[in-house]
């Protein structure tokens, strides 16, 4: 059984504090990649950021994502992913038109069902990692609820409750109850 679940979604919808309560049970996870590229291109000056050159951006996203895969030292416990290989790849696609990056989709695949945040206008901030406004989130999202399943995933949308109910949720939705 694959033990690789995907938290992905409208931006701004509650993932990260959905997989730190994860983490606080005791959970692996795995934080989003396209924030960490974010601060190390703030950090240096550098350009694969999404407002300046999604393409680039998504490259980086896509090859973040296979190393995040690959480093994992016991693949046999539940790990939970803010986000995924086939939101880079969404990114890819969206930015240039190439598809090709959903072959590695199709090859690398994560537990069958996806946990998607829905848009949540009431919680959703814009800062300095995520500069695109609610108009750009909800695109993202529609995108995703239209490629998840055309890459043969389930999707399931996570009610608008708190963390702990969300994990909660999450949890008895794979039949996990226990950390690793």
């Amino acid at each position: 059984m694959n033990r690789f679940v995907i938290l992905s979604g409208c931006s701004g919808g509650g993932k990260s504090t959905l997989l730190a309560e994860l983490q606080r049970r005791g959970f692996r996870t795995v934080p989003e990649p396209g924030r960490r590229i974010v601060k190390a291109e703030q950090a240096t000056a550098g350009g694969a950021l999404p407002w300046v050159n999604l393409a680039e951006f998504a490259r980086r996203a896509i090859a973040l994502a296979m190393a995040d895969r690959a480093d994992l030292p016991d693949k046999s416990g539940w790990t939970f992913f803010d986000r995924s290989l086939v939101d880079a790849a969404a990114a890819l696609w969206q930015a240039t038109g190439d598809a090709s990056a959903l072959d590695l989709c199709r090859r690398h695949r994560y537990h069958r069902t996806v946990f998607l945040t829905p848009p949540w206008p009431e919680i959703y901030v814009m800062n300095g990692e995520r500069r695109h406004a609610l108009a750009g989130a909800l695109a993202e999202y529609d995108r995703l609820v239209d490629l998840y399943p055309r890459l043969g995933y389930t999707i399931v949308v996570l009610p608008k409750v708190s963390a702990a109910e969300r994990a909660d949720f999450v949890l008895a939705r794979i039949g996990a109850e226990d950390a690793v």
